[in-house]
């Protein structure tokens, strides 16, 4: 349990590193949560993408994107459990790029994507950087 705690809410950067760190952790999250926002008001919009692009159950699908997306999104403004989070995000993106930038493709599944995808991956390396909970939640719990 302590090394999955001290990678969870763990850190690599420092400095003016961890600044930067906070900073695509924060904007990627509130991202995240702006998305996560349409599938919830245009659900029926949404839940016709997902069955374009061939995604199964589109309308329960959409509701559990919607519900990772807010809650991972949630998790990365305020810098808890970044990394399982950002994890958890980059799987995400990784499936909506290979449905929705597959099928549409489009400066948004091809660019936004891939780019928020490589954000996700480096807060899985890096950690939640500056002014995040994780900072005060680990000393609690790996003791």
């Amino acid at each position: 349990m302590t090394s999955f705690t001290t990678w969870a809410c763990g850190t690599r950067t420092h400095g003016a590193g961890a600044w930067a760190t906070t900073v695509v952790r924060v904007v990627t999250g509130v991202l995240f949560v702006l998305f996560s926002l349409g599938k919830f008001v245009d659900h029926a919009q949404e839940s016709a993408d997902f069955d374009h692009y061939g995604i199964p159950a589109p309308e329960v699908a959409t509701y559990l994107v919607g519900a990772l997306e807010l809650l991972g999104g949630l998790l990365l403004i305020v810098g808890l459990c970044t990394r399982p989070a950002a994890a958890l995000l980059a799987l995400n993106l990784m499936g909506a790029i290979a449905t929705a930038g597959r099928v549409d493709g489009g400066t948004f599944h091809l660019g936004v994507a891939p780019a928020m995808l490589v954000a996700m991956l480096f807060l899985v390396w890096a950690g939640s950087g500056r002014l995040a909970l994780d900072r005060a939640v680990r000393p609690r719990l790996v003791t």
